[in-house]
């Protein structure tokens, strides 16, 4: 990040996007050939200058005040004085730029949930040409952070909500955790607790801020399996766009799901441990064994019996057991301690 002698201009015309901004020129860019302003100064043409004997009082960052539109002469006030107290992110758009539409509910998020550590102005560049001008600008979307009155950083093109939320702490600080994302540890903590109806109230709540919360969703599912809702927790499976069904939080519910319905339907355990008893290996037993023991959070078990069968068989009903192994490791998640063990024994009987 550089200060006062940043050029924009040469920056943005090299720095590579995540997904490919507008090619057409901002209007009241600088005419190829002509250099690039060097940096901003405290004066955008008609800008009015602060009053005599102190800065324009900046708005408190609050609310809908975090973010709005301005206008060539709002710019000092909205965005250079106002850096002066938090960092301003400059969204400059146009109504005809398709990315620019793509970036801004994603934005407008990250800078929500940063909670008043930064605020984000909009400029329209088909209304108001002249401050992306004097920038260099020459494709949008283009964001530049503001800070202490003075253009500190910027990307282009509509980047992935985790690439703003590295750009905004690189500009104001780490940002603490989202509404959302309190609201889902609590939620999580109320499963793992066996609260029930408090997960699901939790994790309600979530959906309810952000409707496309699929984190918030998944959890939902996994609520309704540990209360054996399972016609609900597929139905709310099913609500999820096909192309995001392959998200890892909605696979892993969905996994969960087809294990406690597998495991409703094997019956008593005790008999399949007499059956193991008399016959070691009586795999089906033992299979079926591993899944009751799974739907009781007896992972480790689980884990051990289906890699014994593996030893035992690989090839048993076409490597069934080692299937399941991995189905579990997707309903587990891949950093869960159950995953990494049952992985470590997986592998120790396949490389031995």
């Amino acid at each position: 990040m550089s200060g006062p002698s940043f050029s924009f201009g040469n920056q943005f015309s090299g720095r590579p996007a995540a997904q490919p901004a507008e090619a057409r020129p901002a209007a009241g860019a600088a005419p190829a050939g002509r250099p690039a302003s060097s940096g901003v100064t405290a004066s955008f043409g008609a800008a009015p200058m602060p009053p005599a004997g102190g800065a324009m009082p900046a708005p408190a960052a609050k609310g809908d005040d975090l973010i709005k539109e301005t206008t060539t002469r709002d710019f000092m006030r909205d965005v250079i004085e106002a850096s002066r107290q938090v960092p301003v992110l400059v969204d400059f758009w146009a109504e005809w730029c398709g990315p620019c539409k793509q970036l801004t509910p994603v934005i407008e998020k990250v800078v929500r949930n940063a909670k008043g550590k930064v605020r984000l102005v909009k400029m329209n560049i088909d209304h108001h040409p002249e401050v992306a001008g004097q920038l260099g600008i020459r494709s949008i979307p283009a964001v530049i952070a503001f800070k202490n009155g003075q253009p500190l950083d910027g990307f282009m093109g509509a980047v992935p909500e985790s690439q703003i939320q590295s750009f905004i702490e690189r500009v104001a600080g780490p940002v603490g955790p989202s509404d959302a994302e309190t609201l889902l540890a609590e939620a999580e903590a109320a499963l793992a607790a066996g609260d029930l109806q408090g997960a699901a109230d939790l994790f309600a709540a979530v959906r309810e801020m952000e409707p496309d919360n699929l984190a918030g969703l998944a959890g939902l599912v996994r609520t309704l399996v540990a209360a054996k809702e399972f016609d609900e927790a597929r139905a709310l499976i099913a609500t999820v766009p096909a192309a995001k069904q392959s998200d890892p939080a909605v696979a892993a519910a969905r996994a969960q799901l087809e294990l406690a319905e597998q495991s409703a339907k094997l019956g008593d355990s005790l008999e399949l441990e007499a059956r193991l008893a008399s016959d070691a290996n009586d795999h089906d037993a033992r299979f079926n064994l591993a899944l009751i023991l799974n739907a009781h959070d007896k992972r480790e078990a689980a884990v051990d019996h289906l890699v014994e069968i593996v030893r035992r068989k690989r090839d048993w009903n076409e490597e069934a057991a080692r299937k399941q192994l991995l189905q579990f490791f997707d309903a587990w998640g891949p950093k869960d301690e159950m995953t990494l063990y049952g992985r470590r024994r997986l592998s120790s009987v396949l490389f031995a």
